[in-house]
């Protein structure tokens, strides 16, 4: 007869290790045959990071120096490690680990824990779902071990040290003849415990605690009693990144500009109060709009900063908008953030920033048009050469730079050196340029600039240039300049 009483199903952990995480990563894209090592500069000396099987089989180790590597193996190709991608590519195992149980963390940089207690039986049982998992795995050419037990530190140490098939029987009888490092100790503790005589998690077992305690401290007993289920070690799942999207379903059709409008505002109500508890700001948004014959329409929004003030942005959707085809009648809307930054702290205060939110929202609307990156600014460099006295970034990406600095006057136009006719060292009293009949009212300088020796440019090679500010009777204001190594003159800029 049933009594009511709610039978626990046995805690399940389940240990991923991808002892070739870099390796597989980068071979699925492009694949090698023969040994192949991943490098990573440590000490001013390049060591190899991960490396496939054929470079095990040729003696090649992790840590081992690549200039020692390629001595041993000279045929062995390389790649310098990409640490974020190994990242990145790790946060998406997470995300396919996922499939099997919600309860899905990292363990350490090549590893995933999941706890799949209470899941095992959707996949038939144990051993089913383990198989299913290294398939998956072996046809996506990652190589995986695998380890199952009811504690998240013995799943960890028969991932990495034991036998992939579940161990049977109790932990400390399974865990026994694994070395001390399974426990997940720092190197110098498990090189003092086999120094000790200690090898083995039965060593650690039969000692005394008290005298552990003492030597190593508290840490090696807590991940003793971790791995044996005396003190508990949740699995911490990452959490999922906030979601920016927003819909909208229309009980009846609608088309008309203004309809759209009004609905779109509704949308961006709730979708800013998420920007706004999450402290970032929106940069690129999409509005698609569904017609009721299942086709879409797309209005992307580029902004030349990153908001989150709904009253800003509807009046950005206007043009867009207008230019969608409604069909036969818009019946759903849905906005998203395609793109988010994190917004700087400001202060609050009475003084308004109403005219660089115009000019904002002005770069805005010309970048719908003609693109954000084709409106740019100027900057001011620190270099005293003309030339590379200011650098042209796109506005949209850029925070205006400081005051410009310039102790000489500089010519409001600057365009590449072009020869006119001249000898000596003083100005020529008249000359042509530009199909124009110039003559020589006055002339201020000279002012010496000297090539920056340690870059290479192909513009100052002809060494020191004498700057002269001309100015013409015929009105023209020019910055001339003569090089003394190779005599010549160049007219480079002209004034306001």
């Amino acid at each position: 007869m049933f009594d009511g009483t709610r039978i626990k199903p046995a805690r399940r952990i389940v240990s991923l290790w991808f002892p070739r995480l870099s390796s597989d990563r980068f071979l699925r894209v492009r694949p090698v045959d023969g040994p192949f090592v991943l490098t990573l500069k440590e000490s001013n000396a390049n060591r190899i990071y991960c490396l496939n099987v054929e470079a095990e089989k040729q003696g090649l180790h992790q840590s081992m120096s690549f200039a020692d590597a390629r001595a041993f193996c000279p045929l062995v190709l390389s790649q310098p490690a990409d640490i974020p991608a190994d990242e990145r590519f790790l946060l998406a195992l997470r995300r396919w680990a996922s499939r099997y149980c919600p309860w899905v963390g990292l363990e350490g940089r090549d590893g995933l824990t999941l706890d799949v207690t209470g899941s095992v039986h959707l996949f038939g049982d144990e051993p089913r779902m383990l198989s299913d998992m290294r398939q998956r795995l072996m046809r996506a050419g990652l190589t995986a071990r695998i380890g199952v037990a009811k504690t998240r530190g013995a799943a960890w140490a028969f991932a990495h040290y034991g036998e992939e098939a579940c161990p049977e029987g109790p932990l400390e009888e399974a865990l026994a003849p694994l070395p001390v490092a399974a426990l997940r100790l720092e190197r110098k503790t498990d090189i003092a415990l086999q120094r000790l005589g200690l090898r083995s998690i039965g060593d650690l077992i039969a000692t005394e605690r008290a005298p552990l305690t003492r030597r190593f401290g508290p840490g090696l007993v807590m991940r003793l009693d971790q791995a044996l289920g005396a003190q508990p070690e949740e699995v911490t799942p990452l959490a999922d990144p906030p979601h920016y999207a927003v819909r909208m379903t229309l009980p009846e059709p609608i088309g008309l500009s203004a309809d759209v409008m009004a609905g779109t505002e509704r949308l961006l109500g709730p979708l800013c109060d998420k920007l706004t508890a999450n402290g970032v700001g929106a940069r690129v948004l999409m509005l698609s709009l569904r017609r009721v014959d299942h086709a879409a329409q797309q209005v992307e929004l580029r902004l030349a900063r990153p908001l989150n003030n709904p009253a800003r942005i509807l009046p950005l959707f206007e043009r867009g908008v207008t230019a969608a085809d409604a069909g036969f009648g818009i019946d759903q809307l849905r906005l998203s953030a395609l793109q988010v930054e994190t917004l700087p702290v400001q202060q609050i205060s009475h003084v308004s920033s109403g005219g660089k939110d115009q000019l904002e929202d002005l770069i805005t609307r010309l970048g719908t048009r003609i693109g954000l990156e084709n409106i740019q600014r100027f900057l001011p460099a620190d270099s005293h050469i003309p030339e590379r006295s200011f650098l042209i970034a796109p506005a949209a990406f850029s925070e205006p730079g400081g005051p410009w600095i310039s102790l000489l006057p500089r010519p409001l136009r600057l365009f590449p050196p072009e020869p006119i006719a001249g000898q000596g060292p003083q100005p020529p009293r008249q000359f042509r340029w530009r199909r124009m009949r110039l003559r020589t009212g006055r002339a201020t300088g000279p002012e010496r600039i000297a090539p920056e020796w340690w870059l290479s440019d192909e513009n100052w090679r002809s060494g020191v240039r004498d700057y002269w500010r001309i100015e013409t009777r015929e009105g023209r204001r020019l910055w001339l300049f003569y090089t003394p190594q190779n005599p010549g003159w160049f007219v480079q800029g002209e004034f306001a």
